[in-house]
């Protein structure tokens, strides 16, 4: 399954070291199941948005997934992709930008003509192959409709693909330069949020945790000493306060790390897809999450 994480602790820029893992050695032989991808968005000083990202191919070692990077930003957005649609290669790798802002998404939709006709002319957004893009593309096409009003945006396209495509998931990560949104829908993949104080539960401790199988590994000492609030499609630690998102729920996190959520997409998919229904490698990039 791909691995989604976020976090924000602005305004205060945070240094934090991401090592975006492959599949266990158990695995590594089986092409279909290997990380098809690695990708770490963040934001400059001065607000530029930068991605470092690579596809990695079933035939390289753990050594090419494990190289550590070091930045320094008041949001992060790291994504371990199972490919699910589109090929082996950068430009289908999470996270996208669009307009100053990056997202990743876990989950397949289908019919990516009808997403294709619905972009209209904001197809020229989409560069890659993935179906994540073109709902990228979706998204920012709303927002821009909404004035400016990502929260909106991001309800209007999510209701827009649910009400008429044919979908497994849509949970997202999208980050501005202070701002983070989530949205887990349906109930398919789970998505977690902590709103972490400085040293979390325990007052003293920087956040470091092995995702579940080793796929993703998130390092930052900074959060000792600075609060933050942390998406992730796990657990990150033992603290007691990780909360499940509710299915339909959009999260947003503002720039003095407000968090507001609310049901913004209340209603089951209309076209609902399950494992059965998905080709191959798509079911393959959707394997099901840890347990709660």
């Amino acid at each position: 399954m791909c691995r989604l994480f976020g976090m924000s602790s602005a305004p205060r820029r945070t240094r934090a070291t991401f090592w975006l893992l492959d599949a266990p050695d158990s695995l590594r032989d089986q092409s279909r199941r290997d990380p098809d991808g690695t990708g770490l968005g963040h934001f400059e000083d001065d607000g530029t948005p930068r991605v470092d990202k690579a596809p990695i191919a079933a035939y390289r070692d753990r050594a090419f997934a494990e190289e550590a990077r070091r930045v320094r930003s008041a949001t992060f957005l790291a994504h371990v992709r199972y490919a699910s649609t589109g090929g082996l290669a950068a430009r289908n790798t999470h996270p996208f930008l669009q307009e100053g802002r990056l997202f990743a998404h876990n989950g397949v939709i289908e019919e990516p003509e009808a997403l294709d006709a619905e972009l209209a002319e904001d197809r020229a957004l989409v560069a890659r192959d993935t179906d994540s893009e073109r709902f990228f593309a979706l998204i920012t096409r709303r927002i821009r409709a909404h004035g400016g009003d990502v929260t909106a945006g991001i309800e209007d396209a999510a209701r827009w693909v649910a009400g008429r495509l044919p979908l497994y998931a849509l949970n997202l990560i999208l980050v501005t330069r202070d701002e983070l949104w989530a949205l887990r829908y349906p109930d398919t993949h789970r998505l977690y949020v902590l709103h972490r104080p400085p040293g979390g539960h325990h007052g003293d401790r920087h956040l470091d945790h092995s995702g579940a199988e080793g796929r993703m590994r998130v390092h930052s000492s900074d959060l000792t000493g600075a609060p933050a609030v942390v998406v992730a499609s796990e657990r990150m630690d033992d603290n007691p306060h990780w909360r499940l998102m509710e299915p339909g729920e959009l999260l947003h996190v503002g720039p003095d790390l407000g968090v507001s959520s609310r049901i913004a997409v209340p209603d089951r998919p209309a076209r609902p897809l399950h494992l059965a229904d998905l080709r191959p490698e798509a079911a393959a990039s959707q394997t099901a999450s840890p347990p709660p």
